[in-house]
């Protein structure tokens, strides 16, 4: 069925990841950029309707999980993160769909106490790499910022 629930079989696997993000992201004005890499490991859940994916670093020390959801009747993914950095808070979901080989997703959250828009893009080559960044708008959809990329290269067999 093509309706969407295969849009993210791409991730399923082993992935080395490098990251470049905005060292506090809950500051607007902030400017400075720090790198560092990971790994990550993603699999089916839910007779593959969803999926869940670990990210681990060790420098600095990081753990994140993020469960994705579809929702075949309205064709959307929804995307919940959660992290070391937040212990026992799960961010409120986003909601998006791929369209002609990108994925956009959006939702509503509060950082550093200010609601915040957010974004979430996903670009793929299908097999061996793909890209996600974070933006944020402050401003209620009007202007975005970019604040973090991740970019994935395969390791091992999906």
């Amino acid at each position: 069925m093509d309706d969407g629930r295969a849009d993210f079989d791409f991730i399923f696997g082993d992935w080395r990841v490098r990251n470049r993000r905005i060292r506090d992201n809950a500051d607007p004005e902030c400017t400075e950029w720090v790198e560092f890499d990971a790994t990550a490991h993603a699999e089916p859940i839910l007779g593959g309707l969803g999926h869940i994916d670990r990210i681990t670093a060790e420098d600095p020390p990081f753990e994140g999980l993020t469960l994705r959801q579809f929702d075949p009747e309205a064709r959307v993914w929804r995307i919940w993160w959660a992290s070391s950095r937040r212990p026992g808070h799960l961010d409120p979901p986003l909601e998006g769909a791929w369209r002609d080989g990108r994925g956009v997703f959006e939702g509503d959250d509060v950082v550093g106490g200010r609601p915040v828009r957010l974004r979430f893009e996903w670009t793929t080559d299908g097999a061996d790499a793909a890209r996600w960044q974070q933006e944020f708008s402050w401003d209620g959809g009007r202007t975005w910022r970019l604040n973090w990329v991740m970019e994935l290269s395969r390791t091992g067999a999906a």
